[in-house]
């Protein structure tokens, strides 16, 4: 018998399953009854190492069937489940610790695929044998024990490899992690109320939402609370209360959702699964949101998050209720043959937006927890324009000040982590914030203080840290590049750190140009929303040696992305093939600036 915490997922796998005596079925209805319980033939209901359901215990078995058919990922979930790997991570570790096991000797299936469930990303292409570890940060709010933590875990790797990243999700990276060092790490997480399990692979990712919530005078909701009510719904399990929801285990496709708190529209709902944009009732002016649907970015399509017509009322239940009866449907009836085709929108186009609607509408009202979903209500029309986020700005709290904290490319190194620390220990109670820019925010600073923190070293001229950058190199956003990742075509981080350098010495504009880098067409970068956008691509250039052209790094360059509440994907690059190195780039560049952007030479 499933355990109580597990209601809802129960009746979802009972209703797929029918228990029905076969002696009064016709022989017709027998050979489907028989064919049904063949679907779930070798699949756990409960992994006996870890006393928890399996995730794919609560697949229907139509969903099991169509995994059994999948594509190799779907195969490797349903041989082996996947909400038990941290209990072989552990495993694996204690036994490399001992000298009984080398890491090349883990199978492929588990290095490349299943560790993902943990938060381990093997990076076996460009460091074999060490991995990324993804956490899960809701909201994007650290502290300074977790920062230190993360230095300390890393930088054991050395310089090069032993770093920590914040993504474009408000979230965490660490870099170099062994796996003979992983649970060290995952039990201090655990122990920090942080957690990396079911941060990758077909797993719902962070959580993104206002990273001025509680300090900012323009906030229509508070999005704190409801990022960690989602992100406790979907990774921590509502029966043994420990990291690891199963009900959420066995997804078609990775899953994201951003919770937005005001008009600027900071986690950028329109590129998410689920993006809830805050707006008050027409009639009653209650606060709530406005759902967006199917935002996502990939090789094959880059969809921009289309309207839903549904508008829930700004509280942990709605928000809760609404999700968990989206990602039952995802989960249970999303594609897992083509996996460019298993992302939220797809199912919703396959039902059409409307039927989608009615289908959550019935979902959520079979939870009885309230019928509260509405058409969407008119969003505000007044003038407004979006807020930086860089910069020393006034608080609502009287003599509190909000710092923005330039972090070049979202790159922190051990030494620079134990310092950013110790400045938020000493000026914001250890309080940090990150952005989906990769840049971090020190809330609460007393106005009396605000002097000390600019003379602090870490801020100093020989620092990359900048309270006061310029407006293109403090809207700099990079994904990992060549260094780490296997898929990437070229190096991001360095050279746009570099050349945002050099197009900051060299031009002035009025207002923030965001650049954003991204190695391959995946777009972890996402350059379709920037003003320009880098992205790697093939090239070639002429050798002067032999007369020939070569093949060299290079970048497609998209133009005119926008966030925001008029938010616009640039879908098209306008320059193509443009070899990297600097000589072919820069001129580029500069020209955009210009010619788009209203850039001016500096004064020498």
């Amino acid at each position: 018998m499933m355990n109580k915490g597990y209601a809802v997922a129960a009746v979802a796998l009972l209703v797929g399953s029918p228990v029905i005596c076969s002696a009064f079925l016709p022989a017709t209805l027998k050979n489907t009854q028989s064919a049904l319980n063949n679907v779930r033939e070798g699949i756990a209901t409960v992994d006996e190492r870890t006393g928890k359901p399996t995730g794919t215990s609560f697949l229907p078995d139509e969903a099991i069937e169509k995994a059994r058919k999948g594509n190799p990922i779907e195969k490797i979930k349903i041989a082996k489940d996947g909400t038990s790997a941290w209990k072989d991570i552990y495993d694996y570790a204690a036994k490399i610790r001992a000298g009984e096991l080398d890491w090349e000797d883990v199978e492929k299936g588990d290095m490349d695929n299943r560790l993902k469930f943990v938060g381990l990303l093997h990076r076996g292409k460009r460091t074999p044998g060490q991995f990324m570890m993804r956490l899960k940060v809701p909201n994007g709010i650290i502290n300074s024990d977790q920062l230190r933590f993360y230095a300390d875990s890393v930088e054991k790797y050395g310089e090069n490899q032993g770093v920590v990243d914040i993504t474009t999700r408000q979230n965490i990276q660490l870099r170099g992690v062994k796996i003979e060092d992983a649970p060290d790490i995952i039990d201090g997480l655990h122990a920090r109320n942080q957690t990396s399990i079911q941060s990758a692979l077909d797993s719902v990712r962070n959580m993104v939402g206002n990273p001025l919530a509680g300090i900012d005078e323009c906030e229509m909701v508070d999005t704190r609370e409801i990022c960690n009510a989602l992100n406790d719904l979907v990774s921590l399990d509502p029966v043994t209360n420990t990291r690891g929801n199963p009900a959420y285990g066995n997804l078609p496709r990775k899953f994201n959702i951003a919770v937005s708190g005001s008009r600027d529209d900071y986690a950028h709902t329109h590129i998410n699964d689920i993006g809830l944009q805050p707006c008050a009732h027409a009639e009653t002016g209650e606060m709530g949101f406005n759902v967006v649907l199917g935002g996502y970015m990939s090789i094959k399509r880059v969809a921009e998050s289309i309207p839903a017509d549904m508008w829930i009322p700004a509280d942990r239940n709605s928000v809760v209720t609404l999700t968990e009866a989206i990602l039952r449907l995802f989960r249970d009836e999303g594609d897992r043959g083509d996996r460019q085709k298993a992302r939220l929108i797809w199912l919703v186009e396959r039902y059409g937006m409307e039927d989608f609607k009615n289908a959550v509408i019935k979902e959520v009202s079979s939870y009885n927890r309230g019928d509260f979903i509405q058409d969407a209500q008119p969003a505000p029309t007044e003038p407004f324009e979006r807020r930086d986020l860089m910069g020393i700005h006034e608080q609502p709290q009287k003599g509190k000040f909000r710092v923005g904290v330039l972090v070049p490319a979202g790159r922190l190194h051990p030494k620079e982590c134990h310092q950013i620390a110790d400045v938020a220990e000493k000026y914001c109670d250890g309080e940090i914030r990150l952005t989906v820019e990769q840049n971090i925010i020190l809330p609460n600073v007393d106005e009396s203080k605000l002097d000390d923190l600019m003379n602090e070293p870490v801020f100093g001229k020989d620092s990359r840290m900048k309270l006061k950058p310029g407006n293109i190199e403090g809207n700099l956003v990079s994904c990992t590049g060549a260094q780490f990742c296997g898929l990437a075509l070229i190096e991001t981080k360095e050279p746009a750190e570099a050349l945002a350098a050099k197009l900051e010495a060299k031009f002035s504009v009025d207002k923030p140009i965001r650049i954003h880098w991204t190695g391959c067409p995946n777009s972890c970068g996402q350059v379709q929303v920037a003003d320009i956008g880098i992205m790697g691509a093939p090239a070639r250039k002429l050798d002067p040696e032999t007369g020939k052209k070569k093949a060299v790094p290079g970048c497609n360059v998209f133009v005119g992305g926008r966030i925001g509440e008029d938010a616009h994907l640039a879908m098209t690059p306008d320059y193509k093939n443009i070899p990297l190195e600097e000589e072919s780039l820069l001129p580029i560049l500069e020209e955009i600036l210009v010619e788009k952007f209203g850039a001016v030479k500096k004064r020498t």
